[in-house]
């Protein structure tokens, strides 16, 4: 099963970017830089694709600022629920999108706007977010939707991985899975 690494400001300092990229990367296949809160988001972007290029990544990603779409080495957004109707703008700049999404609704919805791939979160127990949804309704995404279904939240070990993929889902993601 894919990996994919969410790495945002709980996991890293800048100080020792290259190391913790160079751990993750023999994890994960793709990775996003996700920092909701800075204010400085493209120039830390900047910082954070140029170390990643460094490591065999299949994606590097940026989250949901579509200008950074514009950073050399960048393979794709992902989005948030919220802008499953920014979509189409985002293939204006990149063919590879990734939403987040929390319910069979918002799934069908951004794969009909064009995304390549979707996230659902919570699976599992995850601080901050919320009652689980669980791996039956895991599978019921998996199942209303054509392309790939990305599980996410509370994924630390691999029993969660080898539960996840029996659901049926694509790939996983994580951010605790990859610095523990």
């Amino acid at each position: 099963m894919k990996a994919y690494s969410i790495a945002d400001a709980s996991i890293l300092d800048f100080s020792s970017l290259s190391e913790t990229l160079s751990h993750i990367s023999t994890k994960a296949d793709m990775i996003v830089y996700r920092d909701k809160g800075n204010p400085h988001y493209r120039e830390s972007a900047r910082i954070f694709v140029q170390t990643a290029s460094r490591y065999h990544f299949e994606k590097i990603l940026v989250h949901s600022d579509i200008q950074s779409l514009s950073i050399p080495g960048v393979d794709g957004i992902h989005l948030t629920s919220a802008q499953i109707d920014e979509i189409g703008i985002a293939r204006k700049h990149t063919d590879f999108v990734i939403v987040s999404t929390h319910s069979i609704e918002e799934a069908k919805r951004a794969e009909e706007a064009g995304a390549d791939m979707v996230t659902f979160s919570p699976v599992f127990q995850s601080p901050g977010k919320g009652k689980p949804q669980g791996l039956e309704a895991l599978s019921d995404i998996v199942e209303s939707v054509d392309i790939p279904v990305i599980a996410l939240g509370g994924i630390v070990s691999h029993r969660e991985i080898e539960l996840c993929e029996k659901a049926g889902a694509d790939l996983f993601a994580s951010i605790r899975y990859f610095v523990e």
